[in-house]
């Protein structure tokens, strides 16, 4: 449970997190349409999941 916890907290996850809440916030205060938000919100996850896969795949292989 630590351990993941201590995984949670990287540089990575916060920019990821804080990049998510900015965006909510925009998106209901109306700076940001539903559909800026989505393609934004999807490319972060897509990029942050994306790493994080690569990272597992290449800690498998060796």
């Amino acid at each position: 449970m630590k351990k993941n916890l201590g995984k949670l907290i990287d540089v990575k996850s916060i920019v990821t997190l804080t990049l998510t809440a900015a965006f909510v916030v925009q998106t209901v205060r109306g700076a940001v349409t539903s559909g800026q938000f989505l393609t934004v919100f999807t490319t972060v996850i897509a990029f942050y999941f994306g790493t994080q896969y690569q990272k597992n795949n290449g800690e498998e292989s060796e």
